[in-house]
């Protein structure tokens, strides 16, 4: 296991560090403080040769803006809320609206445009980012300690553990958006890439991809994952690609599957593991080829954003997302790396 660390640009007078990971047996990452962001992540093929399997952006000074979230921590909440409003404790806070009606992942500049402070883990497996989101940053109450630690394991496991707290009630909802294409990067579309949910149900949504609070079977759907498919298969019977949330099978807390990817031409097979009681599937719908793009086609990759249900504050039936002062909040997601023949 190494970790090293070096300058990779700066911003508004604060470095941007880039760190990189390596396990030594083939898995290795490079990541950025700058949204918490996974840059790079490569992983070998059944010959052995690595790609990179994440989009990027080229440079440092593209992870200022990153409109598309390449790889990085969404919150204070990700995903939507119902034009941008929520009561807590009887009081009604107003978020920006920046997605049609709704508010989207904690505003217009969240948590992957924030500078994060960076260090080491004691272990030398990882690095920890921590942040600290102020009362009223983006209107949402209460100071927020948040940190996220990234960890490669000796199994090829990419390893992504959360922790907050706050000291006033206050809604949380934060996942990382990383874009997968397990054939490699500038590899095309993710059309023959399969795909397996461990989710039989998911979440209806309205045009504008917000919940409707609504839960239907997958099966027979378009939306039907429950047992390996090509991704492309049914895609075009989809509002422009896939973009809704999908419920876990036995959510109790606990790790446990969510997903499994495999590209048949490499090899390359990714399994996904959340405590999470939710999982975002979205094709990358909005990929036009330019740099908020990081260069690559509609449809040139997915992402699998293990997290709570969007919309959750309005509501009620959803597993809850208040944070209260002396509560803790965790969440592990594992991505975990192999071939098949």
């Amino acid at each position: 296991m190494s970790v090293t660390v070096e300058k990779w640009g700066t911003t508004a007078g604060r470095d941007i560090l880039l760190f990189t990971l390596d396990n030594g047996r083939g898995l290795k990452t490079t990541l950025t403080n700058l949204g918490a962001a996974i840059v790079d992540l490569f992983v070998p093929d059944r010959n052995g040769k690595s790609a990179n399997v994440n989009v990027r952006h080229a440079n440092a000074t593209d992870y200022v803006e990153n409109p598309s979230s390449l790889g990085a921590i969404c919150g204070r909440f990700a995903n939507r809320i119902a034009k941008g409003k929520f009561t807590l404790d009887g009081r009604e806070y107003s978020l920006v609206v920046n997605n049609g009606p709704n508010h989207l992942h904690g505003g217009n500049v969240g948590f992957s445009k924030r500078v994060w402070s960076a260090a080491s883990t004691a272990a030398g497996d990882g690095v920890t980012f921590r942040y600290r989101s102020l009362d009223g940053e983006e209107n949402y109450p209460g100071n927020l300690d948040v940190a996220v630690t990234y960890r490669v394991t000796g199994e090829n496991e990419l390893v992504l553990d959360y922790e907050a707290t706050t000291d006033a009630p206050t809604v949380l909802n934060v996942t990382n958006h990383a874009y997968f294409n397990l054939a490699g990067v500038d590899s095309g579309d993710v059309y023959s890439q399969q795909l397996q949910l461990f989710a039989d149900r998911y979440l209806g949504f309205d045009k504008d991809v917000l919940v409707t609070g609504d839960i239907f079977p997958a099966a027979g759907t378009a939306y039907d994952f429950t047992s390996p498919r090509d991704i492309g298969l049914h895609i075009a019977e989809t509002p422009g690609g896939y973009d809704l949330c999908y419920a876990i099978n036995g959510w109790d807390a606990t790790l446990r599957p969510a997903a499994r990817a495999i590209d048949p031409k490499s090899g390359r097979v990714m399994e996904v593991l959340t405590t999470e009681p939710g999982v975002q599937l979205y094709t990358a719908n909005h990929f036009n080829g330019t740099a908020s793009s990081g260069g690559q086609p509609r449809h040139g990759a997915f992402c699998l954003e293990c997290q709570h249900y969007p919309d959750s504050p309005n509501q009620p039936k959803f597993p809850t997302t208040v944070l209260r002062p002396g509560e803790a909040y965790r969440q592990t997601t594992v991505h975990r790396f192999s071939v098949q023949g």
